[in-house]
Parts: structure tokens; C-alpha cells; sequence
């Protein structure tokens, strides 16, 4: 398959399906991991955040070293598909540990255990995760068509994150009744079942996807030297410093759903409203795609984040007067915000690559999607870490009826907090420079580079 080729259907779906089990993860940590910490496991919320912030300090190493090593891996399998085959079973058994609770009485050692245990996961995460999302540049040259197939994964990523969202506690209730005081083997067969997908769909990846010819010019810069050539890439830092910004927003939207359906919304079904959301964010996928064919990708990821932030205010100024359908109506529209998230992002990525390579002449997208990988760790960490101290700032005591200040405090984070990050993004993303023009300007760069070599 030649890299500039348009790229068919079976290759689209193959290499979307690995994306279900990538979100996945990312799905049960920011939906899951702070509740099981709080109110399963029992661990303070500012110590919960802590452990999850120090997971992503481990990650800044780990993400790194991935990325430049799958840059520089040489196998008849290619660069990147051997680490998501190596690494597919490890996954599993990971985040089956993290989320099988230690009955540790001990505060501190309950925080040293959920911080190495979280640190694991993301680890053998990184391996599985980095050098699939580095095949995205390689598979095609094709400005609109990185669009597409980015449409397929992101199709895969909403499965994905309907699976972590919507089944989750209906695992947790097969093995644990629903109402139980202590919903541990739930937990743990949740865990258990969800990182078996995760192996499945990164095998399925690694045999359905055949990575283009290795270029003959290795990246031969140290680790250090590739990391600063990639954060001088001004349309990577564009977009990089959004992406992590939106991250922090989704997550504690997606996170503190959990307390606000059980302590705020009580009357109204999370499954449903999940369920709700998420398709809403699946369908308007195509026309995320079909806006950015027409404005742009960066216009459009603007707007829908734009939309995004004007549906969680609503949220917080009128939703404790919403009844059940009044709710559900409101996840359509943050479903639509939310496609935006999917969609633009994964296709903006790959042209930033483009940029480093018109410029320098090395491949290095292992480095670029390190980078990347940490970006969506790292905000996950620092909405968790928010998300504890506001928790406990506001009074919150797990597993009874909150007050009004505990309640004021999660109305602030599905609101007010989510929407202040998605405004910052947006200003920050409002200076991208690289539309269709620029892109394919970038293309003939390297085009009369590649026919000198």
C-alpha cells in the first residue's frame, strides 16, 4: 500500500477499531477511576487526584522514551505495530489491577498503592497507545483524507467510550448488586472485561494495518535534542496547548457526571443520559467532517468547542429545573460540542507533522504523538487533581446525601470550571496557521525535497 494511495475501506476499519479499546482507557479513567478511588476504595479525594497527577509525572517519562524508541524500532513488522501487539495482553492484566481494590486500611499506603498501580497502566497504555496513533501520518499524505480516515477511528473511540460509559456499571451491578456497600468484585470484573477488549483491539489492529516502507533517513538526533526540535514546531504548540486545556475541560465534565447524577440528578438515569450523549457525539461526526471541508479544521474545532462551553453553562444555570427529557435534550447538544473533540483534533495533528518534516527533512512522528499522548495524560491528571481539591474544598463526603455547599461545588465543575478551559483553548487554537493552502503548500516542499533524495 503506498502511503500517498487513497486509502480503502478495510484499511479504515482495521485501523479504527484499535482506537476503541484506546479510548476505552481514557473513557474508564475519566468517567470511573475517581469514583472507584473515593467511594470504593475509600481514599481521600485531594489524595485520589495526587495519585492520579503523580501517574501522569511518570507518564512525562514514559510517553517520551516511547515515542523516540518506536521512531527508531526496525522489525519486518515495521516500527510501530510490534508495540501494540507486545504490549495488548500486559494492558489487560494492568487495568484489571488498578481498578481490583486493596482493602489498605492505611491511608498512605492506600496512596502509594493507587498511585503505582495507576502508574502501571499508563505505562503498558503508552506502549499500546503511541506507536498506533504515530501510524496516522504514515498511512496517508492526504490532507482530506487524514480527515477520513480520522473519522473511522473516531467512529471506533465513541463505541469505545459508549462501552466505558454506558456498561460499566452494569458490569459492575452483574457481579455486585446494585445498592451494595462494597462494590469491589464489581469493579474488578468491570476492569477485568473492558482490558480484555483493550488486548483484543489492538491485536486486531496490528494484523489488519501493514505499515508503509520504513524511510531510509533514521532519526538520528538523542532522545533531548528530538523533544526540543518538536516543541519548536510553533503549529505543534498551537494545538498542543489546546488540546491539553480541552482535555482538562472534558474530564472534569466527564468525571463529576458521576456525583451529579448521583447527588444532584438523582431522579434522572446516568445509563440513559450517557448513552444520549455519546450517540449524539456519533452521529455528528460527518458533519464535523463536512464543516471542516468547508470552513476548515481549525474554524470548525473553534465553533464546536465554542457550542461545547455554551451547553455546560446552561447545564449549570438551569439544570437542577430540568426534568428527565429536559436533561436528555441538553446531552444532545453537548454530544454535538463533544464530536468536535473527536473528530478535529486527530486530523489537525498529522499536518503538524507534515510542517516538522517540510522544515527538517526527519521523520520523527513517534516523538510528535509522545508528545500528544502525554498531552491527553496530563490533562486528565490535572482535572483530577482539581476536581479532588474542589471536591473536598466543597465539603463532599462519599455515599451520603451532600449539602448544598458539596452540591454547588459539583454544579461549579460541570459548568463554570469545564467552560473556562474550553474558552482558554479556543483563544490559544484561534493562532493555528495550517489550513488546506498552507498543508498543501507544505506537501510540494516536501515533495521536491523527497525527489532531490
Amino acid at each position: 500500500m503506498a502511503s500517498n494511495d487513497k486509502l480503502s475501506i478495510g484499511v479504515k476499519l482495521g485501523y479504527g477499531v484499535g482506537d476503541l479499546g484506546g479510548n476505552l482507557f481514557f473513557t474508564i479513567i475519566a468517567f470511573w477511576l475517581m469514583f472507584f478511588l473515593t467511594d470504593v476504595a475509600k481514599l481521600p479525594a485531594t489524595l485520589a487526584g495526587t495519585a492520579i497527577l503523580i501517574g501522569k509525572l511518570v507518564d512525562a517519562v514514559t510517553d517520551p522514551v516511547a515515542g523516540y524508541l518506536s521512531d527508531r524500532t526496525r522489525t519486518r513488522w515495521g516500527r510501530r505495530r510490534p508495540w501494540f501487539f507486545i504490549a495488548a495482553i500486559p494492558l489487560a492484566f494492568a487495568v484489571t489491577f488498578l481498578f481490583t481494590n486493596p482493602r489498605i486500611a492505611d491511608q498512605n499506603l492506600l496512596f502509594i498503592w493507587a498511585a503505582l498501580a495507576y502508574s502501571l497502566a499508563c505505562t503498558v497504555y503508552t506502549c499500546v497507545n503511541i506507536p498506533y496513533n504515530a501510524l496516522t501520518p504514515e498511512l496517508t499524505k492526504s490532507y482530506n483524507e487524514r480527515t477520513s480516515l480520522n473519522g473511522f477511528r473516531n467512529a471506533f473511540s465513541v463505541v469505545g467510550t459508549l462501552l466505558g460509559a454506558g456498561l460499566a456499571m452494569t458490569l459492575v451491578g452483574i457481579v455486585t448488586p446494585e445498592g451494595s456497600a462494597d462494590q469491589t468484585a464489581g469493579f474488578t470484573f468491570m476492569g477485568a472485561v473492558f482490558g480484555g477488549i483493550m488486548a483484543v483491539t489492538a491485536i486486531i489492529a496490528f494484523f489488519a494495518v501493514k505499515e508503509p516502507p520504513l524511510p531510509e533517513k533514521v532519526n538520528s538526533e538523542n532522545i533531548f535534542k528530538s523533544y526540543i526540535a518538536a516543541l519548536k514546531n510553533k503549529p505543534f504548540k498551537l494545538i498542543l496547548v489546546p488540546w491539553i486545556l480541552f482535555m482538562i475541560g472534558v474530564t472534569v465534565l466527564t468525571a463529576t457526571l458521576k456525583y451529579y447524577f448521583d447527588y444532584v440528578k438523582m431522579d434522572v438515569s446516568m445509563d440513559i443520559a450517557m448513552l444520549v450523549l455519546l450517540v449524539s457525539a456519533m452521529g455528528s461526526m460527518p458533519l464535523m467532517v463536512l464543516l471542516s471541508k468547508k470552513f476548515g479544521k481549525r474554524n470548525t474545532y473553534i465553533g464546536g468547542m465554542s457550542f461545547f462551553a455554551a451547553v455546560v453553562l446552561v447545564m449549570f444555570f438551569f439544570g437542577r429545573q430540568f426534568n428527565d427529557i429536559g436533561t436528555y435534550i441538553t446531552m444532545v447538544f453537548a454530544g454535538i460540542g463533544l464530536s468536535a473533540n473527536y473528530v478535529m483534533p486527530w486530523s489537525i495533528i498529522p499536518d503538524t507533522v507534515e510542517h516538522d518534516y517540510a522544515e527538517h527533512g526527519i521523520r520523527r512522528e513517534g516523538v510528535f504523538y509522545g508528545l500528544w499522548t502525554f498531552g491527553i495524560k496530563l490533562g486528565q491528571a490535572l482535572a483530577g487533581f482539581l476536581m479532588g481539591v474542589i471536591l473536598d474544598l466543597f465539603k463532599y463526603v462519599p455515599n451520603v446525601p451532600q449539602s448544598d455547599t458539596s452540591i454547588f461545588g459539583i454544579m461549579l465543575l460541570v459548568g463554570p470550571v469545564t467552560a473556562l478551559f474550553f474558552v482558554a483553548g479556543n483563544i490559544v487554537l484561534a493562532f493555528y496557521p495550517i489550513d488546506k493552502k498552507a498543508y498543501d503548500e507544505l506537501r510540494t516542499k516536501i515533495e521536491a525535497r523527497d525527489g532531490k533524495q
